[in-house]
């Protein structure tokens, strides 16, 4: 199986409107967590770390995804930047140097 690593930059995805791209954001985690098979691991870092965070409207498809395998990484300074819980609803803090290690020894990285 291929070691296939998401990395998740933002809260939204694309540019233009912010609003769209927040429905597609949780459009995109939706629909990996339907698929067959489930990444390795969804890295979120920058905003993206909200997605992880109570009250994110992502995080039934977060568990679904975990429950498949994935691991799901959020970055910890972003977590203290952007003062969300220490312990993100879904998955566990990681930090830079485990995400440079997970991008780099992937088979493949999909950025959103």
């Amino acid at each position: 199986m291929k070691n296939i690593v998401v990395a998740i930059s933002g809260d939204s995805m694309g540019k233009g409107s912010e609003d769209l791209g927040k429905i597609l954001v949780k459009g995109f985690i939706r629909t990996l967590a339907e698929q067959d098979t489930a990444p390795s691991a969804i890295i979120f870092f920058n905003s993206g770390a909200h997605l992880t965070a109570k009250g994110s409207n992502a995080l039934d498809d977060l568990k679904q995804l975990e429950e498949k395998g994935a691991e799901i990484l959020t970055c910890g300074t972003c977590i203290d930047y952007y003062e969300l819980d220490k312990q993100p609803e879904a998955g566990s803090v990681t930090n830079m140097y485990e995400i440079s290690k997970r991008l780099l020894s992937a088979d493949s990285v999909v950025n959103i």
